[in-house]
């Protein structure tokens, strides 16, 4: 995310010293989120509560290692050419990172539990801007070992990410 957006805010959880300073190190702010443990709806207040006053926030998780930035940059850029809610879509599937506009700051400040904002896409899937994109990234979850080598592979055979419509 450092290399495509011009602010990243890292949330991390309580003692996870070496984290911080590693997410420091390649640029990013980072936020101790004290009610971690209780679910990502929390990590993500914290997040945008550290941020309030920005545009919009484009909500990357940790274990999504593989997005292209271009693809990262085409779903900042839906929501600020005015989409209220964007994220990619990678074969008929919505995928991660998901972008909300600044009217959403309310709800997401009060998210809490492990759902994370999916209640708030559900209820307002209308508003759902997708962004068709050539990348695989945004599906790729990855929880094991053996995830993240898969991963490597099928990014490693995926043709190059193209450019949306709008990268210019």
């Amino acid at each position: 995310m450092i290399s495509a957006l011009a602010r990243v805010v890292a949330v991390v959880r309580p003692a996870d010293d070496v984290l911080a300073a590693l997410l420091r190190q390649a640029g990013a702010e980072v936020v101790v989120c004290s009610d971690a443990s209780q679910g990502m709806g929390h990590s993500l207040a914290s997040a945008v509560r550290a941020s309030q006053g920005a545009g919009g926030w484009l909500v990357g998780l940790a274990d999504m290692p593989f997005i292209h930035p271009n693809t990262l940059r085409a779903v900042a850029k839906e929501v600020a050419s005015g989409a209220t809610i964007a994220a990619p879509c990678y074969l008929q599937k919505r995928g991660h990172p998901v972008a909300f506009a600044a009217c959403w700051q309310a709800e997401l400040l009060a998210l809490s539990g492990d759902q994370g904002a999916r209640g708030l896409i559900e209820r307002q899937r209308d508003k759902l801007a997708l962004v068709q994109c050539d990348d695989a990234g945004v599906l790729l979850d990855i929880d094991l070992p053996a995830d993240l080598v898969r991963g490597q592979h099928i990014v490693a055979s995926q043709r190059q990410p193209t450019k949306s419509k709008d990268d210019d």
